[in-house]
């Protein structure tokens, strides 16, 4: 659906595919797995109702976000992506893009998503800043740090508090509980994104939990779900959230046992397609979220 969407812009221009591309307007799974965390905690905070202009705000957000995380992204790994299979084709790597418009991309998607924060309020504006800095520092961690992907984390989940700040002008402490177990759920996914590539990692010198993890990976990424689950658990508990998300968790534990399953070999596609799963995780949980407030 997204990608058909985005192909008459493309038309646009001769270089439109090109920009495209750079912010990763054709590989929409990074929008899906941030804007399901960012939409669990809105509904919460708005009790099942949230108001419509912050809704558009954050789906907004999410996008325009996402986009400029992947520019800064390729920028940092432009000198490194021509020497790993999976990227070697992006738009900075061969040089059809340059740096100067790549940076000029960023500024110009981190101004929109600035202007949109500025139609909610203060406590969402001083959050906002924490949330951009998160995002513009994690390419640069695979550099220094096994750790990237707790970073990657962070960012992915900088929605979930902006969210509750939004719809109550506070943020109240079970709030966090949603944000851990965002950034845990964030660990798991995103190690099976870097098994695909660890291969390639080890021979350029970049860090990731997959290299950090070894043998243990798979034992790790099932932890972290786990505490995920648990997590969510917890905050279900203190949001007072019923029988239809308690559901829907169960419905994401089989989609970690099935990723669980199909990664047995490690082989490179499955640990991918693995990564990509996880779409249908968060997309459940949000519909008990969504069901458990509606039909209360």
């Amino acid at each position: 659906m997204f990608a058909t969407l985005i192909k008459p812009l493309a038309r646009l221009h001769p270089r439109a595919w090109d920009f495209l591309q750079l912010m990763r307007m054709d590989k929409p799974i990074g929008i899906y797995l941030l804007l399901w965390p960012t939409l669990w905690a809105l509904w919460i905070a708005a009790e099942g109702v949230p108001d419509a202009k912050n809704l558009v705000i954050f789906v907004l957000g999410v996008v325009l976000m996402r986009a400029a995380g992947c520019v800064i992204n390729d920028f940092a790994d432009r000198n490194f992506d021509g020497h790993v299979a999976r990227t070697k084709a992006r738009p900075l790597a061969t040089g059809k893009i340059s740096v100067r418009e790549a940076w000029i991309t960023f500024a110009i998607l981190l101004a929109a998503s600035f202007a949109l924060v500025l139609c909610t309020n203060a406590p969402t504006i001083w959050l906002s800043f924490g949330g951009a800095a998160v995002a513009a520092l994690y390419p640069f961690m695979k550099r220094y740090t096994y750790y990237p992907q707790v970073v990657l984390g962070a960012a992915f989940s900088w929605g979930m508090p902006m969210a509750f700040t939004a719809e109550r002008g506070e943020l109240p402490a079970a709030a966090w509980l949603l944000f851990f177990a965002n950034v845990l759920w964030t660990v798991a996914y995103d190690t099976y994104y870097a098994m695909t590539d660890r291969e390639d990692d080890l021979k350029i010198g970049m860090k990731s939990t997959a290299i950090l993890f070894g043998d243990a990976d798979r034992l790790i990424i099932g932890s972290l779900q786990g505490l995920t689950l648990l997590l969510l658990v917890l905050a279900g508990n203190r949001f007072e959230l019923g029988g239809y998300f308690y559901a829907s968790l169960a419905v994401a534990a089989g989609c970690f046992a099935w990723e669980a399953w199909s990664t047995r070999t490690r082989d490179p596609q499955a640990c991918f397609k693995a990564f990509l799963h996880n779409h249908w995780a968060g997309l459940a949980i949000f519909i008990g979220i969504v069901a458990d407030y509606a039909l209360r």
